[in-house]
């Protein structure tokens, strides 16, 4: 029989053993956080900008966009169509730059490509959107025959106008905001090198330092 010393040993060599095991084996606990290994890839919906000014605009030009789109595509007959057919282009690609903008930013996707100026591309896009719609609606008011789609159509129209015009404005602060946090830190660094230059060239000042 073993006496309690044997026991011990036996018990620590054991141990010691286990533990070794446990790492060398590639099945080891993870202590990876649960929200991070959530989504597809690593995406993650942006609630907050939803939720927020920019995100409500945007998902009103979206809807507005579209139900243009829908009105003036329900037009049978035009004569002439050319108004029609400028309608038709502009909402088409109002619809879709404003959609991928939309998915790019709720995702946040944007910040993937930070060498983007997206700030700068959400105001070029609001703003030609803003001026083809007005034209587009303009236009197909003036040529339209006054059936409903085509009053339908020129009313959306209108109202995904005022939209985007708030949107430009929103995104023209964004962008002003951007470059006055851009600009500050190189206004700091060459106060800082004048101040070091100041110092350099006034020996007087050296000597109080010392």
């Amino acid at each position: 029989m073993r006496n309690g010393d044997d026991l011990e040993g036996f018990d620590g060599e054991a141990s010691s053993a286990s533990m070794i095991s446990a790492a060398s084996s590639p099945y080891q606990p993870t202590t990876e956080p649960v929200s991070q290994r959530r989504g597809l890839g690593g995406l993650r919906c942006d609630l907050d900008y939803l939720r927020g000014t920019l995100g409500r605009l945007k998902l009103a030009e979206v809807l507005l966009a579209l139900t243009a789109f829908i009105c003036i595509e329900t037009i049978m007959e035009c004569s002439p169509c050319e108004g029609l057919y400028f309608f038709e282009f502009v909402s088409c690609s109002a619809l879709v730059v404003t959609g991928a903008l939309l998915i790019l930013f709720s995702l946040s996707l944007h910040t993937r490509i930070p060498q983007i100026n997206w700030n700068l591309t959400d105001l070029v896009n609001t703003g030609l959107s803003t001026f083809f719609f007005f034209i587009a609606s303009v236009v197909l008011a003036a040529l339209n025959h006054k059936t409903g789609a085509e009053i339908a159509a020129v009313v959306f129209g209108f109202l995904a106008t005022l939209v985007f015009a708030v949107n430009a404005a929103v995104a023209v602060q964004r962008w002003r905001l951007g470059r006055r946090q851009q600009s500050r830190p190189s206004s700091e660094y060459v106060r800082a090198r004048s101040e070091s230059r100041e110092v350099v060239h006034r020996p007087e000042i050296q000597r109080l330092d010392a």
